[in-house]
């Protein structure tokens, strides 16, 4: 009898912090989006916001039933309160590129910069106390920014964003959006000439998605929306071959220092554009040959079109920008200094720093019988990819010194299609070696990841996460995937 009277009140207590928890969408909002913009400023050791411009616009996309952002992962959260009860009625986290600067060198040294931003939130009834949290170095999150909005404020701007030139087309639509993934697809660096190439790779693409698990088996909680504006010359910025090109987003390479990174600052330009459609997710979809993208947690995701490793990378970046998931890769050139802390369980669903043997995030998919910390040939991994990694580096100086001197389009050809050549065959190489591996399809904690050769584990030796080629992502990145496609779709 006391252990059924144990039960029930378990149940109860239960049934209670989920209704305090529990926000009715009716009872706070209204079925419209409102963006707030704002600044965020600082370098390594100090940051600040301020409050741009409000809009409001369109239907509110996102879930009406899931308000409350409970995946804890992203550096950053935004929370907001009804200001009459201080009630918490919807939270989201996030991830930014100012929050990628911090950890930069020129952050470090004390360089300040300033990013545009943007959050997406249901339009409220009443006065809300906007705020944004941070995680310290216990990866805890603490406020450091808050606003009081009032949605009847006359300084808010009501006028829908409409632009003549934008064409907007329907990939895949499977219903409402609010029950939906909504994903928008922004054309950069598609010139008026180019509608019909943007087209066909929006067709490409919304395919490719659902070439692979999770997606595949959730293509009716998708839609997928192209939105097209033309611009003035095709491709994208490369600022070490001296090449820059007049684009809608002003997408370029280089970003943050890093050759294959390809990210754009004029955030603004990209929520007006997207604001054409309903979405909850983002891609910019770059007309280029060049092997390059990005992926920003709950903000966007870039990629190049006409690579070698379309596919992959598309897949690829859709991860960090959709799901929250860390690069799991190590031995490659990147733009920050120490990103993720050893000392520290990352926040990442498919990284750890295993400080816990007894308590792995991902405990329910262990393989019997392996160890922790698990085996894997890394001396030779590492003695194999670093060799091609100077090679690597070598080859994409070499190309963008041709391109600065404009040398004959033929001799910059050549070395283009050798070192696509050697990426491929490298590709291959360290395919077979992964495969070859003992525990290759067990899952356990190997170390090297997150930019990290020590103190930092994956939990397969390989993953569309870990490295290039036609991959599956693992068991856990999965399983992180499925909850958010869940998320928006109930």
């Amino acid at each position: 009898m006391k252990t059924v009277f144990t039960i029930i009140f378990l149940a109860f207590i239960t049934f209670m912090l989920n209704s305090q928890s529990y926000v009715l969408f009716e009872d706070y909002f209204v079925n419209t989006t409102l963006r707030i913009d704002y600044h965020h400023i600082g370098d390594s050791k100090t940051e600040l916001f301020t409050i741009d411009k409000l809009y409001t616009y369109g239907i509110w996309a996102g879930s009406t039933k899931n308000l409350i952002d409970n995946f804890n992962n992203g550096k950053y959260y935004v929370k907001v309160y009804d200001a009459a009860s201080n009630k918490l009625i919807f939270s989201k986290g996030f991830d930014s590129y100012f929050g990628e600067y911090q950890t930069n060198s020129n952050a470090i040294k004390g360089i300040k910069k300033a990013y545009h931003e943007s959050v997406l939130i249901p339009l409220p009834k009443e006065k809300i106390k906007f705020s944004i949290e941070k995680r310290d170095a216990e990866n805890n999150l603490k406020e450091i920014f808050s606003s009081e909005i009032d949605p009847k404020d006359i300084s808010i701007i009501k006028d829908r964003i409409v632009d003549s030139a934008v064409k907007v087309f329907k990939a895949v639509y499977n219903g409402e959006p609010q029950k939906k993934v909504d994903v928008a697809i922004i054309s950069e660096g598609y010139t008026a000439n180019e509608l019909g190439k943007f087209r066909a790779d929006l067709e490409k693409f919304s395919q490719i998605l659902f070439t692979q698990e999770p997606f595949q088996s959730n293509k009716q909680n998708f839609n997928i929306y192209g939105v097209y504006k033309p611009s003035e010359e095709s491709g994208t910025d490369e600022p070490p071959a001296d090449i820059f090109r007049n684009t809608v987003l002003n997408s370029t390479f280089n970003s943050l220092g890093s050759e294959r990174y390809l990210l754009t600052e004029e955030n603004k330009a990209l929520h007006d554009l997207a604001a054409h459609v309903p979405y909850d997710a983002l891609f910019i979809m770059v007309n280029h040959k060049k092997y390059g993208g990005g992926g920003i947690y709950n903000w966007c995701c870039t990629f190049t079109v006409d690579n070698q490793w379309h596919k992959y990378l598309f897949l690829h970046e859709f991860g960090h920008s959709f799901a929250g998931l860390a690069d799991e890769y190590y031995t490659s050139d990147v733009a920050y200094e120490d990103f993720f802390k050893q000392t520290v369980e990352p926040v990442e669903p498919n990284i750890t720093a295993l400080l816990d043997t007894t308590n792995l995030k991902w405990e329910k998919w262990i393989s019997p019988g392996i160890g922790l910390p698990s085996f894997w040939e890394k001396k030779e991994f590492e003695e194999m990819d670093y060799k091609w990694q100077n090679e690597r580096r070598a080859l994409n100086i070499k190309v963008a010194e041709l391109k600065r001197n404009r040398a004959p389009k033929q001799e910059i050809l050549k070395t283009e299609e050798e070192y696509n050549l050697k990426d491929k065959q490298h590709a291959a190489e360290v395919d077979r070696f992964l495969r070859k591996t003992k525990n290759y399809r067990k899952i356990g904690a190997f170390e090297g990841a997150g930019y990290s050769p020590k103190g930092l584990y994956r939990p397969m030796i390989d993953c569309i996460m870990f490295s290039k080629g036609d991959k599956l992502f693992c068991k856990i990145c999965e399983e992180a995937i499925l909850k958010v496609i869940q998320f928006y779709s109930e």
